[in-house]
C-alpha cells in the first residue's frame, strides 16, 4: 500500500499465476451521503462519467476497452461507488488511462444529463416491476425511516427529474476528492507499476476536505402490508437489526445467518421449502454497514401460506434463542462460510474488491487465514447470544407485498 501526498491510497495484491489484472477506483461514499433532494445523485454521476470526457466520447470509452478484450464496469452502493476494469496484464496502462480519464475529466453536458434522465427513469421503472426488488425497497424505507440508508440508490422519478449540471458538479466536487479515493488492483502486476500509473493521473488533484460526519441511523420495527393485486405471489421481507460491518462479533452473525438461511441445508430452506413446500425462494441475508446492520429473510409464497411462513420464521428465531446449536450443524455452517469465502476470492476481480472493502471499513488488511481463524473461533454460545440479542419481537420489521385480500398480520404474530 502507498498513500500519495494528496491522500489517494493505492493498494495492490500480486497474483503472478494469472494473466489478468483487475483495477478499481473506489469512492468512499455512496447514496447514504445524499440529502433528500439529492437522492439518486451518486448513481446518476456514475452513469454520467461514461458519457464522455474532455478527450473521449462515450463511444471512445466503450471501444477503448472492448478493443483489447477487457471489460469496463461501475456500480453504486449505499456506502461506496466503484469504477473497475479487468484486462490482460499487457493492457494495464491503456485500461487504467481510460478509467482515470472518465473519473477525473467528465463533461457533464446539459444535453447528456437530460438524455440520461430518460435512461435512469426507465431503470427505476424496470426495478419497480420486479416485486422481490420492490419488497426490499419498501422494507428498507421503513426499517431506516427518514435516513439516507432507507432511500433507493437509484433515487425517485421526482428527484432524478430535478438534477441539473450545477447540482451534479457540486456533488461531484465534494465527493471525488483524494481523501475519499482508493485505487486497488489484483493480478499479474507489480505495486510499483500501478503506483506509477496512479501518480501520473491523480497526483495533481488538490487534496480537498474529507467527507462530513454521517449520522448513525436508528432502526424501526414497522409492519407494512402493501396490496398489489397484479401479483401472483406474496413477497415478504422480515428483518431485525444486526451488527455493523466492523463489529468484533460480526463472525457470530455470519455463522448465524448461514445456519438460518444461507444455503440449501439451512433451517429456513429445509423447513419452509423442503418439509412444508410453502415457498420456492426463501433465504436470509446480512446487510452490514459502517454503523448499523440488518439481518433479513425473504420468501415468495401464496397469500394462503404467508401467515404460515411468518410463523415458521419466528419459530426458527425462537429455537435459535432457546436451544444450543449442535456441533455438527455448527461445523456445516462454518465449512459453508469458509468455502464461499475461499471460492469467492479466486478471481482477480474479487481480490481487488476485497482489498478496497478492507481498507475502507477496517483501515487494515486481514489475510484469508485470519478470516478463517475468526470463523473457526465462533462457538455455539456465540451464535445463541447473537440470536438472543436480535431476535426480539419488538425489533422485528415486516413488509408484505402482493394480492393480500384478507391477510392480516400484527405484532402478536411475530412473537419469538
Amino acid at each position: 500500500m502507498t498513500t500519495l501526498a494528496n491522500g489517494v491510497r493505492v493498494i495492490t495484491e500480486a497474483m503472478p499465476h494469472v494473466r489478468s489484472v483487475s483495477v478499481g477506483i473506489w469512492i468512499g461514499s455512496g447514496s447514504r451521503r445524499e440529502t433528500t433532494e439529492q437522492n439518486g445523485i451518486s448513481h446518476f454521476i456514475e452513469h454520467m462519467l461514461f458519457k464522455g470526457t474532455t478527450s473521449r466520447s462515450a463511444e471512445d470509452i466503450a471501444r477503448s476497452v472492448d478493443s483489447i478484450g477487457g471489460n469496463l464496469d461501475a456500480f453504486t452502493a449505499k456506502e461506496l461507488v466503484c469504477f473497475n476494469t479487468k484486462v490482460l496484464d499487457q493492457h494495464l496502462s491503456q485500461a487504467f488511462e481510460v478509467l482515470a480519464d472518465l473519473v477525473l475529466h467528465p463533461m457533464f453536458r446539459p444535453e447528456d444529463i437530460e438524455k440520461e434522465k430518460g435512461v435512469i427513469l426507465e431503470e427505476i421503472k424496470m426495478e419497480a416491476d420486479s416485486p422481490d426488488y420492490l419488497v426490499h425497497e419498501i422494507f428498507s424505507s421503513n426499517f431506516w425511516k427518514d435516513h439516507p440508508l432507507g432511500k433507493p440508490i437509484l433515487g425517485t422519478p421526482q428527484t432524478v427529474r430535478r438534477f441539473d449540471d450545477t447540482m451534479i458538479r457540486d456533488f461531484y466536487r465534494s465527493v471525488y476528492v483524494p481523501s475519499n479515493l482508493v485505487v486497488t488492483a489484483a493480478g499479474n502486476l507489480t505495486h510499483e507499476r500501478l503506483t506509477g500509473l496512479v501518480r501520473e493521473h491523480f497526483e495533481s488533484l488538490p487534496p480537498g476536505g474529507g467527507p462530513p460526519p454521517e449520522q448513525a441511523p436508528s432502526t424501526h420495527a414497522r409492519i407494512s402490508l402493501r396490496n398489489k393485486k397484479s401479483l401472483e405471489q406474496v413477497h415478504l421481507c422480515l428483518g431485525v437489526p444486526s451488527y455493523p460491518l466492523p463489529h468484533a462479533e460480526r463472525f457470530a452473525c455470519y455463522v448465524l445467518n448461514t445456519l438460518l438461511g444461507g444455503g440449501m441445508s439451512s433451517r429456513l430452506f429445509q423447513n419452509i421449502r423442503e418439509r412444508q413446500g410453502l415457498a420456492y425462494a426463501v433465504f436470509s441475508e446480512l446487510n452490514p454497514y459502517r454503523d448499523t446492520g440488518c439481518l433479513s429473510i425473504y420468501a415468495g409464497t401464496s397469500a394462503e401460506s404467508a401467515r404460515k411462513v411468518v410463523e415458521s420464521i419466528t419459530r426458527e428465531f425462537r429455537l435459535l434463542k432457546e436451544q444450543s446449536v449442535s456441533e455438527e450443524e455448527l461445523r456445516r455452517a462454518k465449512d459453508h462460510l469458509k468455502g464461499s469465502l475461499m471460492l469467492g476470492l479466486e478471481s482477480t476481480a474479487s481480490r481487488m474488491s476485497n482489498l478496497a472493502r478492507q481498507e475502507m471499513y477496517f483501515g487494515k488488511f486481514f489475510t484469508l487465514d485470519e478470516l478463517v481463524d475468526s470463523i473457526e473461533a465462533v462457538t455455539g454460545e456465540d451464535v445463541q447470544r447473537t440470536a438472543r440479542t436480535f431476535f426480539d419481537s419488538r425489533q422485528i420489521a415486516l413488509t408484505v407485498l402482493g394480492n393480500l385480500e384478507n391477510l392480516k398480520i400484527g405484532r402478536e404474530d411475530l412473537t419469538c
